[in-house]
């Protein structure tokens, strides 16, 4: 019995439709297939973000089909063969069939080809090696596919030293693919290549390791990927030393329990030691985005540490400090380290007061100092900086008239 995806809406639309027209009027019928992501998301029931298309057309006459039919055309990686089709302002990503002809663990140069097993073959997983046609009939060349991709079994196309070699990105890949799809127990093959051949994860570019890394510590639970990954020595390779791999653990475990959303930088962080200097050397290593190296770093500050029996005084005075998102990041990852004694009704009650207290401006204006008769320059920083440590020591005091008699006593003491 052949199998099928049936007619789902992603296929039905009128804009796929009119893509898989424009083509098949330039090549003729079953010239272009979905493939990939699509497939195998559809296939063992996920959701479809991408809809990418394999063709046996050249790149020039996807482009001219398109205009044809009057969709635009962006050539967005025509060395590859890709041009991507905008359909009712849906991007298609539509890729001429494929073969390498060299690689060098990072880039192919390939040659096109009208052979859909040969495209099949250059592929990194079979459960990726699906297509379908238009009708949402599978066509699966490597005879395993469909049955790996329903298994939850992520095995190389052919063999798997093979195929890490060409490019060494899919050692990681294997192991994001294992956090999102990964039921069955890992294939031993896959696991071998990839620990004898880790080395090669050093000459990725990093923009393709973090985006890998962030990619698998989004899965619903990446925990065991991980803990596979640590036995195989490439988190070593990644993190530049072993992970702390119990405080990811419960990290999910809180997340899960607590309804948390998943969050894959704090869950990086989590994997790291507490340690500001070496997170931001491995953030600028792997040339994460500003936002992302500063929370990071932020979340492994050393101190204060934090307790979940912290009193609301002390919660909100590190608040002020901090700010409240990074304040959030350390009592989750402070709730990850702590001992299973601490009750979560503490750290829940902790991170709720924290969310809901909105940190107040200091009542006091540079102007107002200097009214007090402290000179313009440094010397009115450094009294509005002893005036606030004061207002915090006094819980941020709702009390104008106090603080401007603050203010007078320490403008005497540093201006007389």
């Amino acid at each position: 019995m052949t199998d099928s995806l049936g007619q789902p809406h992603w296929i039905t639309a009128p804009e796929t439709q009119a893509v898989f027209d424009a083509l098949e009027a330039e090549g003729g019928a079953d010239c272009a297939r979905f493939v990939g992501g699509c497939v195998r998301n559809a296939l063992v029931g996920r959701g479809i973000d991408d809809i990418d298309i394999a063709t046996t057309l050249t790149p020039d006459s996807v482009t001219r089909a398109l205009a044809k039919a009057s969709l635009r055309a962006v050539p967005t990686g025509i060395d590859h063969g890709t041009v991507t089709a905008i359909s009712n302002h849906r991007p298609y990503e539509i890729t001429t069939l494929r073969r390498d002809v060299s690689t060098d663990g990072r880039r192919a140069t390939v040659a096109f080809t009208d052979d859909w097993e040969q495209d099949a073959q250059r592929r990194d997983f079979t459960l990726n090696a699906l297509y379908a046609r238009r009708d949402g009939t599978i066509f699966d060349p490597t005879g395993h596919g469909v049955a790996d991709a329903r298994a939850g079994r992520i095995v190389f196309v052919g063999d798997a030293e093979q195929r890490l070699r060409e490019d060494h990105l899919r050692n990681l890949r294997y192991f994001r693919f294992y956090a999102w799809f990964g039921k069955a127990p890992p294939d031993a093959a896959a696991v071998a290549a990839c620990t004898a051949l880790k080395d090669g994860v050093e000459g990725l570019s990093a923009e393709r390791v973090s985006k890998e890394m962030l990619k698998l510590l989004a899965a619903d639970d990446p925990r065991p990927a991980v803990r596979l990954m640590a036995q195989a020595g490439v988190l070593d390779v990644v993190l530049k030393g072993p992970g702390d791999l119990d405080r990811l653990d419960a990290l999910v475990e809180i997340e899960t329990d607590q309804l948390f959303t998943c969050d894959p930088v704090l869950r990086l962080a989590a994997l790291l030691p507490d340690d500001q200097l070496a997170a931001g050397r491995l953030a600028e290593r792997l040339r994460l985005s500003n936002a992302d190296r500063d929370r990071v770093v932020a979340a492994l500050s050393p101190t204060p540490i934090l307790k979940s029996w912290m009193s609301p005084r002390e919660i909100r005075r590190e608040v002020y400090r901090a700010g409240r998102a990074t304040f959030r990041d350390r009592a989750i990852l402070a709730w990850a380290r702590s001992p299973r004694t601490a009750t979560t009704m503490q750290w829940r009650g902790l991170i709720a007061l924290a969310e809901g207290w909105t940190p107040p401006a200091l009542p006091l204006t540079g102007q107002e100092v200097m009214n007090a008769g402290v000179p313009k320059g440094p010397l009115v920083g450094e009294v509005m900086r002893e005036v606030e440590a004061w207002w915090i020591d006094n819980d941020f005091l709702d009390d104008k008239l106090s603080v401007i008699e603050k203010l007078k006593a320490v403008a005497q003491g540093m201006v007389y």
